[in-house]
C-alpha cells in the first residue's frame, strides 16, 4: 500500500489490551501510516503494538511514559505529525469500536475537502448500552447551540478526520481538551474557527469484556467533566455571540477559537 503523505490515522490507547493489535491491524490493513499513542499503559500492550511494528515502516508507536488522557495523547500525536509534514489526521479508539473498514473513504472525503473535518455519525446496533445512547443526546444538543447550529451530527464520536495545524493550533490557546472533553470540545472549537463539519454515517459496535472490549468510560466522574465543560464552552459562547452572528449574517468567518 503506498504511503500517504498528508494523512495518517492516529490511534491513542490506554491500557487496551489484547484488543489494541487487532485494531492495529485492522487499520494497518486500510491505511498507511497508522500512528499509534500509548497513553502510560500498563498491561503489556506497549510491548505487543512494538513488536507488530517491527519491519512495518507504516507503523509507528509513540510511548508517553504516564497517563495524562485521551486528548493529551492525541495532541502528542497530532505535533509529531505535524513536524513530520503531516496535514490530517484521522483519530479511532483502540477498543474495537470503531469501523477501520470505512477508514478510505473518510480519507476520501477528506482529501476531496481538506478545508472541513470529516465526523463519524454513530450507528448503534443491539451492543450499545441504552443509557450512553441517550446521554449523548444532552451532549449534542449543547453543541448544537454552542456552534449556531453548525451541523455537527454527533459530538461524542471519535472516528474523525482532522486538519492538524487547525486543531493543534485550538488545543496550543487553552488547557482544556485532554481527557475525555476532548471530542466534543474540539469540534465546537473547529467549528468557531470556521471549519465546516461533513457527517458520515459510522457504525459503533460495543464489545464485551470476552470479546475483548475495554471501556475507561466512569458515568460519574466523566459526566461531571462533561458538564464543566459545556459550562465553559457555554460561557465563552456568550461571550463571542454578538460576533458569532454578526459574522454570520455578514457571512465571513467565525472568530478564531
Amino acid at each position: 500500500m503506498t504511503p500517504s503523505t498528508t494523512h495518517l490515522v492516529l490511534i491513542p490507547s490506554f491500557d487496551t489490551g489484547a484488543r489494541l493489535c487487532d485494531t492495529v491491524r485492522e487499520a494497518r490493513a486500510e491505511w498507511n501510516p497508522v500512528w499509534v499513542v500509548i497513553d502510560g499503559s500498563t498491561d503489556g500492550s506497549t510491548a505487543d503494538v512494538q513488536r507488530l511494528a517491527v519491519g512495518d515502516a507504516g507503523l509507528r508507536v509513540l510511548v508517553l511514559p504516564r497517563n495524562q488522557g485521551k486528548g493529551a495523547a492525541v495532541l502528542h500525536g497530532l505535533l509529531a505529525a505535524q513536524a513530520a509534514g503531516y496535514t490530517h489526521a484521522l483519530t479511532m479508539d483502540a477498543d474495537g469500536q470503531h469501523p477501520a473498514a470505512l477508514i478510505p473513504e473518510f480519507m476520501h472525503a477528506s482529501l476531496a475537502r481538506p478545508d472541513t473535518m470529516i465526523l463519524g455519525r454513530p450507528v448503534f446496533d443491539a451492543s450499545a448500552p441504552l443509557l450512553r445512547v441517550r446521554g449523548r443526546r444532552v451532549s449534542n444538543a449543547w453543541t448544537d447551540l454552542e456552534t449556531l447550529g453548525a451541523g455537527v451530527a454527533d459530538s461524542l464520536y471519535g472516528f474523525r478526520v482532522y486538519p492538524i495545524a487547525a486543531l493543534a493550533a485550538v488545543m496550543a490557546r487553552q488547557p482544556w481538551m485532554r481527557r475525555f472533553d476532548f471530542d466534543t470540545e474540539a469540534v465546537v472549537r473547529l467549528a468557531w474557527r470556521g471549519i465546516k463539519p461533513i457527517n458520515r454515517d459510522a457504525p459503533v459496535k460495543y464489545l464485551r469484556p470476552e470479546e475483548g472490549g475495554v471501556s475507561h468510560f466512569r458515568y460519574g466522574r466523566d459526566n461531571l467533566l462533561l458538564t464543566w465543560m459545556h459550562t465553559r464552552l457555554m460561557l465563552e459562547f456568550l461571550l463571542r455571540l454578538p460576533v458569532l452572528l454578526w459574522r454570520r449574517l455578514r457571512r465571513l468567518p467565525p472568530f478564531q477559537a
